[in-house]
């Protein structure tokens, strides 16, 4: 389903106030636009189980996301918070697109009027959204890469409330702790209290999680603490 723009900017506007109608913890259905986007979701559904390849299904989605975005926008506009499947399927279809930003977009809106995930995803909605972007970061890391600093402390305050296993938390606070020290060597001290920052993190995600993988990260951190505190004095 190809939208021209005259097409997108109806969509978005018809979403808006259909959304903007339906009352908080109610259900969209019925609404026109959303039964409309619920069809087409239910097709690229079957679209993505033909696919084997997780890499594969990731990219597919990518592809899919734009025609819903006039929908999104809609909901994030004016929306009332009202239980919403295409919604939350869409946030999580982001993140695995690695479109963190927009992710976190319709997560904020999610959370806020606590949306839950539906029942597939078993997982409370925060730690969905914890988990989604840690995971991704550390899997960057781990392979000697980078991830935004900015979208792991965004995620940090987005569901520093929410309720979830300390395991998932753990996760986030590790690759927020590794993210926060990336960059600091021997010579690079780094901004004042960069690394004293990346140890109190690192410290709290193997408080909450003793295996979470973050020990040797903790010990390089203090060992470079040590080496320029004690050339700073």
């Amino acid at each position: 389903m190809s939208l021209t723009l005259a097409q997108r900017t109806q969509l978005r506007k018809r979403t808006a106030q259909e959304a903007a109608a339906v009352a908080p913890a109610a259900l969209m259905d019925g609404a026109t636009g959303y039964e409309v986007m619920l069809a087409k979701l239910q097709q690229d559904q079957f679209r993505l189980k033909q696919v084997q390849s997780q890499e594969g299904k990731a990219k597919l989605k990518a592809e899919m996301l734009p025609e819903y975005v006039p929908y999104v926008d809609g909901v994030l506009s004016a929306g009332q918070g009202a239980q919403d499947d295409v919604l939350t399927t869409l946030m999580v279809w982001r993140f695995d697109a690695g479109d963190f930003t927009g992710g976190l977009q319709v997560a904020e809106y999610v959370l806020k009027h606590g949306l839950l995930m539906p029942d597939r995803f078993n997982r409370t909605t925060g730690c969905l959204v914890a988990e989604e972007v840690a995971t991704a970061a550390l899997k960057a890391q781990k392979a000697g890469g980078t991830f935004p600093r900015e979208i792991l402390t965004e995620t940090a305050a987005l569901t520093e409330d929410q309720d979830m296993p300390d395991e998932a938390r753990a996760k986030l606070i590790l690759a927020l702790g590794r993210a926060t020290v990336e960059g600091i060597t021997d010579e690079l001290p780094g901004q004042p209290g960069q690394l004293q920052a990346g140890i109190d993190l690192l410290k709290r995600a193997i408080e909450l999680h003793s295996s979470c993988g973050g020990k040797k990260d903790l010990e390089r951190a203090e060992r470079l603490l040590k080496k320029h505190t004690g050339a700073a004095g």
